[in-house]
């Protein structure tokens, strides 16, 4: 039988118990699709898999702001990291938000005919290259917690997705019809055009703490205080040296895609961690069969695979929110 996922098998859905089977619960009631793969892949490593999906839900989904804008925002995103299992999810959701012309725009790579919604759109797309301008804000300055939380998650899940996912949103591709994206978006329409309750997935989260400044008095902070701390444990299956080799790395990263030769990567010979790692923060698509065998040991389960690439992942977003430049105004309105 054909899977979505690659490199792991992540246990059963069925089978969950405690805080996944949680998970797994308010991912049904919030985001309208039950035991998504985007979060069962997650669920080898149920550590990640609470922050993972508290941020995108206190972020995109209760987070105040238009949820089209916060899904064009996402799209631009998934764009930037070449995500194709991401793009084709948030066209469908864009048609979930009752957005079917846009949606479709989208699908056929127009612009959108809305000057508002080209410049979400190429906000999104700009996140992506630390220390980019990203003022004026396409939004209100009070929606930035939400927007910047879905920025930095969908910077974290694309990684995810391209690296232990395969690319197709549909079996067989099927999102490639305009049709079956219109009747999926409308199948999720109740749900999406609802606002549910901010920080309901905060008590998923152990003591995560309060969060960078840009997201003073938001759940969106927590959440993503949450997420850092589960994908930084991470670091923990890479010895010294590949550490420095990986902070150096992104230390100089500016946002480009790497070469088709992967000029600069060390070997899978020689330093497979730190290549897994670093291709999970800069080019989650390139990783291949013979990386991942490369690194794995007798003693390297799924939930250690997870954890590697979820900390490379999480390199990249911190090197991009490390970059943000936080406004007067966001400033004047923190507690």
């Amino acid at each position: 039988m054909s899977t979505p996922f690659r490199h792991t098998q992540p246990p059963s859905p069925k089978s969950a118990t405690g805080r996944v089977a949680e998970v797994y619960e308010q991912i049904s009631a919030d985001f309208g699709i039950d035991r998504p793969p985007t979060f069962v892949v997650l669920s080898s490593a149920p550590e990640l898999l609470a922050p993972a999906w508290a941020l995108m839900r206190e972020s995109l989904i209760a987070g105040p702001g238009s949820r089209t804008g916060k899904e064009l925002a996402a799209l631009g995103v998934s764009l930037a990291n070449r995500c194709p299992f991401c793009v084709d999810a948030h066209t469908v959701l864009l048609h979930a938000t009752g957005e079917h012309a846009l949606a479709e725009q989208l699908a056929r790579d127009e612009d959108p005919a809305s000057a508002e919604h080209e410049r979400l759109l190429d906000w999104g797309l700009a996140t992506r290259v630390p220390g980019a301008d990203l003022r004026p804000y396409p939004f209100p300055d009070e929606q930035a917690p939400a927007y910047l939380g879905t920025a930095l998650a969908f910077h974290f899940i694309n990684r995810i997705v391209s690296a232990l996912l395969t690319e197709q949103l549909l079996p067989g591709g099927l999102q490639r019809f305009r049709a079956v994206r219109s009747i999926a978006g409308r199948a999720l329409s109740r749900t999406v055009r609802r606002t549910p309750e901010p920080g309901a997935a905060l008590p998923l989260l152990d003591d995560p703490g309060p969060g960078p400044d840009w997201a003073a008095g938001s759940p969106v902070g927590p959440a993503y205080a949450a997420l850092g701390a589960a994908a930084r444990a991470g670091a923990g299956l890479l010895d010294a040296d590949d550490l420095a080799l990986v902070h150096t790395a992104l230390r100089d990263w500016d946002g480009e895609h790497p070469s088709a030769v992967l000029r600069g990567f060390p070997r899978r010979q020689e330093r497979p961690g730190a290549r897994l790692a670093l291709l999970a923060a800069l080019a989650p698509y390139r990783i291949t069969d013979e990386d991942v065998a490369a690194w794995r040991r007798p003693e390297h389960s799924d939930h250690c695979l997870v954890h590697l690439v979820a900390y490379g992942a999480f390199a990249a977003v911190d090197r991009i929110e490390s970059a943000l430049a936080l406004p007067a105004a966001l400033r004047e309105h923190q507690p």
